[in-house]
């Protein structure tokens, strides 16, 4: 005869966490912020060939992450923009909002994003702009507000025989 497992009433077997103990740790407060679009609100930014518009969440979760629109400015040029580098953060995603955006990504190769594509880059992988449309536009959020961009010898073309 087979043994037959009694059943507690409402508690299972596995072991019960407490919730105090399994709680991250304390994040510094949020404060509601927001952001209109205004023209005049781009800046020139991290490169000379776009403009950025901060959306304001940085100080709003103080420090934990920004936020921001990216327009392109000048049409590409692969000897200004194809700079390979990588940003030193926990977090980076960005959504094509208008037009497309070619980037090649270490170890994947290039991808073209067209509006309404997105992408999340694992930090510290290494890249470089490929292209872009005129009017590009992109949204980006990374983790966390204040990081490093670490920019790499540009590959060497090779001579012709």
């Amino acid at each position: 005869m087979a043994k037959v497992k009694a059943k507690s009433k409402g508690k299972s077997n596995a072991r019960r966490r407490n919730p105090a103990k399994v709680r991250a740790k304390k994040k510094p407060p949020q404060t509601f912020a927001f952001s209109h679009h205004r023209d005049e609100d781009f800046d020139s930014g991290l490169r000379p060939y776009s403009a950025y518009r901060d959306l304001g969440f940085a100080k709003a979760t103080n420090g934990q992450l920004q936020a921001h629109v990216i327009r392109m400015t000048k049409p590409f040029n692969a000897e200004d923009v194809a700079i390979p580098h990588y940003h030193d953060v926990d977090f980076q995603m960005v959504y094509v909002l208008r037009g497309w955006f070619r980037t090649s990504f270490e170890g994947h190769g290039p991808e073209t994003f067209h509006a309404g594509s997105s992408w999340i880059q694992p930090p510290r992988i290494k890249h470089t702009v490929v292209g872009y449309s005129d009017d590009c536009e992109l949204l980006e959020i990374v983790l966390p507000a204040e990081f490093e961009t670490v920019t790499l010898e540009k590959p060497k073309a090779k001579k012709a025989a």
